[in-house]
C-alpha cells in the first residue's frame, strides 16, 4: 500500500510541475543564439506559424512528460521481481528527462516568438496520463512497444513541421532537429530493450488521436 500511495503522490507532483511550474533544461537549447534567432527577422505571418507549431510541439512535450510518468508508475506496480520493474521504470524515466529539456525549448522558443501554450494543457495531460497507464499495465513488452511507436510517429510528425516551418526560422528549426534525434533514439533504446511490434489497428488509433489533439493545438 505504501508503494502505491508513494507513487501516486510521485505522479502527482510530476503532473503539478510538468503544467504549472517552470522547467529548466538540462542541456542548453540547440537554438543559435546569433541575430539569426532574433524573432524581428521574421515577418507576423511567419511568427504566428511558428508560434502555432512550436505550441504543437509543446503540447506533445506535455504530453510526453504524461506518458512516461505514467508508464513508469505501472512498471512499479507491475509483475515481475522487483528489479525488473524498476529497470524498466528507470529507463522510462531517463527518457523523460530528456522530453523534460524539449518542454523548456518549446517554451522558451513560444515566449520569444510572442505566443503561448495551448490553454488545454491539463486535460492533453490527463488523457495521455491514462493511455499510459493502460499501456504501462499491459506489460514490459506492450509499455516499450507503446514507446516505440510513439516515438516513431513523434519522428514523422516533426519531420513535417521542418517542412512547414518558415526557411528563416532558424531557432525553431534547430529545435525541432535536435527534438527528432532524441526521439529516433528513444525509439531504438525501447526497441533494443523488448518492446514489440504494437498491432497495426493500435496504431492507427494512435494516429487518429494525435491528429486531433494537434489540429485542435494549433489553434487553442
Amino acid at each position: 500500500m505504501s508503494t502505491l500511495v508513494d507513487a501516486s503522490l510521485i505522479a502527482a507532483d510530476s503532473a503539478l510541475r510538468t503544467l504549472f511550474a517552470p522547467h529548466r533544461a538540462g542541456r542548453p537549447t540547440p537554438a543559435p543564439t546569433t541575430l539569426e534567432a532574433v524573432p524581428s527577422e521574421l515577418s507576423e505571418r511567419d511568427k504566428a506559424l511558428s508560434g502555432a507549431l512550436m505550441r504543437v510541439n509543446h503540447v506533445g512535450e506535455i504530453c510526453a512528460q504524461a506518458l512516461y510518468t505514467s508508464q513508469a508508475l505501472a512498471a512499479r506496480l507491475g509483475p515481475g521481481s522487483a528489479q525488473e520493474r524498476e529497470q524498466l521504470a528507470r529507463h522510462l524515466e531517463a527518457a523523460g528527462q530528456e522530453e523534460t529539456d524539449h518542454l523548456a525549448w518549446c517554451k522558451q522558443r513560444l515566449d520569444e516568438l510572442g505566443s503561448r501554450p495551448s490553454l488545454l494543457n491539463p486535460l492533453w495531460y490527463a488523457g495521455a496520463f491514462g493511455i499510459g497507464l493502460l499501456a504501462g499495465r499491459l506489460g514490459r513488452q506492450v509499455s516499450l512497444g507503446f514507446v516505440i511507436e510513439t516515438e516513431r510517429q513523434v519522428e514523422a510528425h516533426l519531420d513535417s513541421h521542418l517542412d512547414l516551418l518558415p526557411a528563416q526560422d532558424h531557432a525553431s528549426r534547430a529545435v525541432v532537429l535536435q527534438m527528432k534525434v532524441d526521439e529516433v533514439r528513444h525509439a531504438d533504446e525501447a526497441q533494443a530493450a523488448g518492446g514489440m511490434d504494437l498491432p497495426t489497428p493500435v496504431k492507427a488509433v494512435m494516429r487518429a488521436s494525435a491528429k486531433v489533439m494537434t489540429t485542435i493545438a494549433h489553434r487553442v
